[in-house]
């Protein structure tokens, strides 16, 4: 009874200090009530829960008090009580309502407590973000990508305590304030540059997912919409150049590497398809990759052709010039001139769909290369020369290359029906798996061949037409939109429970008591909030990925 007693008597006391400051016309003569309350946050839980609320109501009106004041609010927003910590959170914006030089410090702090357990709790702390948001978009993003970028120059401990709250951050900024971009970034060109720069800068040290999710976001701006001036869409482009690390030497024993690349030129596409430029992409491939080619695995060397060949369609004709050597060089590797059981049937898909698409750009290129006689008008028609050998050798492994496509047409048919009856005669789910991907392999391979016939086929004319339009799909292609088809069901399915997106997992409870290290809230960068000393990142896709490769 008397403890009741005496809490009583200290919310009745913490009323009359706020009714003191409130009476008095100069608030800041009432300087000692408002030491009184700052002090009441030490006391029982309801006095800790009066005090949250009107340390902040009166923090303008003490700016001689304002460090000691926050400092014992965040002690509240670290408190064992959640009743406590939930009303401390709620009362952090209103440090920033007349004071918005503290909203990035604000900010900080809420990011950090991003990763409070508590459902309620964790509400509060998205509910009190959003309204700084708000408030200040440009100074609040600012303050939350400081939490994104690399954490190499922190060590182990603090790295663990980075990372959970960098992922805390991510989904919040995925969750939160991209679906509402429209409300949120305003005025919207100034606002959307703004933030088009904080991306840019806090790429360093991001997972392939993370780098999909920001590409994502920033093609969905009205900065880079339909509308986009092409220098816009270059600036995309460039972006992902960046993560693609074009500047550094191609390390053909880094598997991540070439992964990355292949990576990041396909999301290049659609923006190259609109007009921006590839030849960065290209002069990497013709100076980087493709000297090294045999070095690479057999299912690296088939992704990268099949990205040329994607790619191929938007090259400019000096990048068609600069790659279409190789081509041919890659070519008569692939096409021999006697048959053989063993073909790469797509590999020869894909180099003969990009020999069509960069001869088209550079027609007279191919005299020299394959004996053709391409009359541009240009000295680099080189007609007076014999080719005649390179045009035989050509043509002849083009004639054997059709034979064995042929060939594997008739064996991929007649094998069709020997997969039905395997089917119908199959009595466990994994033999009907197994004769599944039999017959998709078997497709697969019908539609590679019969391409490699139509790709073919023009090029024993000795001034043939090139085909530099999408009229032939590329077999694997086809094969993506069949499966899209028969996943649309399950695109509408609900994600796990369980699912990995950072935004369910719990966090014990963080008390006031206890070591420097399991404090909820990092003080020293409250204090400071500094953001220096953040270095490129680990440089490799899979540091950037903190360990997580790109494959």
């Amino acid at each position: 009874m008397a403890d009741a007693a005496d809490d009583s008597r200290d919310i009745e006391k913490l009323y009359e200090y706020c009714e003191k400051i409130d009476e008095a016309q100069d608030k800041s003569q009432s300087r000692e009530y408002y030491e009184r309350i700052i002090a009441a946050a030490n006391g029982s839980v309801k006095a800790k829960q009066l005090a949250a609320q009107m340390i902040p109501k009166f923090f303008k009106y003490f700016p001689d008090l304002s460090e000691q004041a926050l400092d014992q609010h965040l002690f509240l927003c670290e408190d064992e009580e959640l009743g406590v910590r939930v009303q401390a959170i709620r009362g952090l914006p209103l440090f920033c309502k007349d004071t918005p030089d503290n909203l990035a410090k604000i900010v900080d702090i809420l990011g950090q407590l991003l990763v409070a357990g508590d459902n309620v709790e964790r509400d509060a702390v998205h509910k009190a973000l959003m309204t700084l948001l708000r408030q200040d978009i440009k100074t609040s993003l600012t303050a939350l990508f400081k939490h994104i970028g690399s954490t190499e120059d922190r060590n182990a401990e603090d790295v663990s305590a980075w990372e959970a709250i960098r992922e805390k951050v991510l989904c919040f900024i995925r969750d939160k304030v991209f679906p509402i971009k429209d409300e949120l970034l305003k005025p919207k060109d100034e606002v959307e540059r703004h933030i088009t720069n904080l991306v840019k800068q806090n790429l360093n040290d991001v997972t392939a997912v993370e780098f999909k999710m920001f590409m994502d976001f920033l093609k969905s701006l009205s900065l880079f919409g339909a509308n986009a001036p092409v220098e816009r869409v270059q600036e995309l482009v460039e972006i992902i150049e960046g993560q693609a690390d074009l500047d550094a030497q191609f390390n053909v024993s880094d598997g991540d590497h070439i992964a990355r690349y292949i990576s990041c030129l396909r999301m290049a596409l659609p923006f190259i398809a609109n007009g921006a430029s590839s030849s960065k992409f290209f002069n990497y491939s013709s100076k980087q990759i493709v000297p090294v080619f045999d070095k690479l695995s057999e299912e690296q060397k088939l992704e990268f052709l099949k990205i040329v060949a994607e790619s191929s369609l938007y090259a400019k004709p000096q990048d068609s010039r600069l790659l279409l050597p190789s081509i041919v060089q890659l070519l008569k590797k692939y096409m021999v001139r006697r048959k053989i059981e063993d073909m790469n049937f797509t590999a020869i898909e894909c180099l003969l769909y990009s020999f069509h698409q960069f001869s088209h750009k550079t027609p007279n290129a191919t005299n020299s290369l394959c004996g053709y006689k391409i009359v541009t008008g240009q000295p680099s028609d080189r007609l007076g020369e014999d080719f005649s050998q390179l045009y035989k050798d050509f043509t002849e492994r083009l004639t054997t290359m059709e034979e064995l496509a042929k060939a594997m047409i008739k064996k991929s048919t007649q094998g069709m029906a020997e997969h039905n009856k395997a089917m119908a005669a199959a009595k466990t789910e994994e033999e009907k798996e197994s004769i599944k991907k039999q017959k998709q392999n078997a497709t697969a391979g019908l539609r590679s061949c019969n391409n490699i016939l139509a790709l073919t086929q023009p090029l024993h004319s000795k001034a043939p037409s090139f085909i530099g339009d999408q009229k032939i799909a590329l077999s694997w292609k086809e094969a993506t939109k069949t499966a899209a088809t028969s996943g649309a069901a399950a695109a509408g399915q609900k994600r796990p429970a369980s699912a990995p997106n950072g935004s369910g997992t719990n966090v014990a409870k963080k008390g006031r008591g206890g070591s420097l290290e399991n404090q909820l809230i990092n003080r020293a960068a409250f204090k400071t909030l500094s953001g220096a000393g953040r270095g490129r990142g680990r440089g490799a896709w899979r540091g950037r990925g903190r360990g997580r490769s790109y494959r």
